[in-house]
């Protein structure tokens, strides 16, 4: 029996989730009202993505299709899966983006789908979706696509023209794990997938000679999803991995996504458990190496490869390396201060700033909105040293989390 549009959306809505690169961060300001057509990516409008000044998009985050020739151990959606399938047409997803735009429940569409008879028919079919919204509908709200890298190239290229971003999943960590675990995806082809569309996006980037305007292709850069907790490899290994693809392939982001146990799996994968805290950690610790100036072979020092589940890496760090503190707010440089637990990019901006005019004492810091009990241990202000706080033996359990009665009802 064909199912309803409704029940597919829920399939293929719920089977979304696990796509973790669903963000709107990156993309141009633009909206309808002057250019005509329908939509925006400036309102503040199931997903909630959040754009680099703290705007939240809702973006109608959905599969094409769950059906998938592929067999990947770790996919929900692989081959091999006794899970309820369903598809759209490109129609119904164009449909769809219209009549919840219009109704005001989101600002935009992410679109990913599992492989059906082809990887270019797969992404042809994603392509026509976004070609439609943006030339017959005159759609300007934020588009993002999941894209197939086996794909032809001029299918990922025409997909770059209506994007605002494309992704390209790397999968796992390793190309051992890929070769375990996806013997079907090639990293090779992956990876020359991700130079080539960085190629694209920076020969567009630069502007022309007769008009000095940049082309439109892919403003919000490309991003990629990680599974993590899938195929054993540590934290530094997948951070290492992370700071490579970084650097190789332009990339606004990458994704992790904590790999959990799939119920009707017949094949046992390693599981590291808490898997979500773990996730949570993996981003903290991309943050410092990506803005706080911190190396990953710093981060992952004397853990044995894993990262503190019970405190986050900066911290850990800080605890780890107790001689290069404290710190004195009104002197330290920039890149010093960023290493303070407790102090982030903005908040050290502002210190730099407000220490123009006077010495900065510890209410200063609170007024900045400083937690104390985080830096106290870590800093000199005027006024304030931390004396022997520094070299407590148990300085560790100044920062734990005090234990909580959990509800028995």
């Amino acid at each position: 029996m064909k199912k309803s549009l409704q029940q597919r959306l829920a399939i293929l809505s719920d089977a979304a989730k696990y796509d973790a690169s669903c963000a709107s961060s990156g993309t141009v300001k633009r909206d309808s009202v002057a250019s005509g057509g329908l939509g925006s990516t400036e309102g503040a409008g199931i997903c909630h993505a959040y754009a680099p000044d703290g705007r939240c998009i809702s973006l109608l985050k959905i599969l094409l299709t769950n059906f998938c020739i592929f067999d990947c151990a770790y996919c929900i959606n692989r081959s091999s899966s006794n899970v309820e399938r369903a598809r759209f047409t490109p129609e119904e997803v164009v449909w769809l983006t219209l009549e919840f735009y219009r109704r005001n429940y989101i600002e935009g569409l992410f679109l990913s789908s599992g492989i059906i008879r082809s990887p270019d028919h797969t992404m042809g079919e994603m392509v026509r979706v976004a070609r439609e919204l943006r030339t017959v509908h005159g759609f300007r709200g934020y588009i993002h696509l999941k894209s197939i890298p086996d794909a032809a190239p001029e299918l990922i290229e025409e997909a770059g023209l209506y994007a605002d971003r494309l992704s390209l999943n790397i999968e796992l960590p390793t190309d051992a794990g890929i070769g375990r675990f996806a013997p079907e995806k090639r990293p090779d082809g992956i990876r020359r997938a991700m130079g080539d569309l960085r190629r694209k996006i920076e020969a567009a980037d630069d502007p022309t000679l007769q008009t000095k305007r940049r082309k439109r292709f892919v403003p919000g850069g490309q991003s990629t999803q990680m599974i993590v907790g899938a195929d054993g490899a540590d934290d530094a290994t997948i951070l290492k991995t992370s700071a490579r693809l970084y650097g190789s392939y332009g990339l606004k982001r990458v994704y992790y996504s904590a790999f959990s146990p799939i119920p009707d799996a017949s094949r046992a994968l390693p599981l590291i458990k808490p898997p979500l805290v773990r996730e949570h950690r993996l981003y903290q610790a991309d943050w410092l190496y990506r803005f706080y100036g911190f190396g990953v072979d710093e981060i992952t020092s004397g853990t044995g490869g894993m990262l503190d589940l019970d405190m986050d890496p900066k911290l850990a760090w800080a605890l780890a390396n107790r001689d290069a503190f404290p710190m004195n707010v009104n002197r330290a440089e920039r890149e010093r201060l960023l290493r303070v637990p407790g102090l982030g990019t903005k908040t050290v901006d502002a210190i730099l700033s407000s220490r123009r005019f006077r010495r900065l004492r510890l209410e200063d810091l609170a007024r900045l909105g400083v937690s104390l009990r985080k830096v106290r241990a870590f800093i000199e202000a005027e006024g304030w040293t931390p004396r022997r706080l520094a070299d407590r033996a148990d300085l560790k359990t100044l920062f734990a989390r005090k234990p909580e009665q959990l509800s028995l009802l």
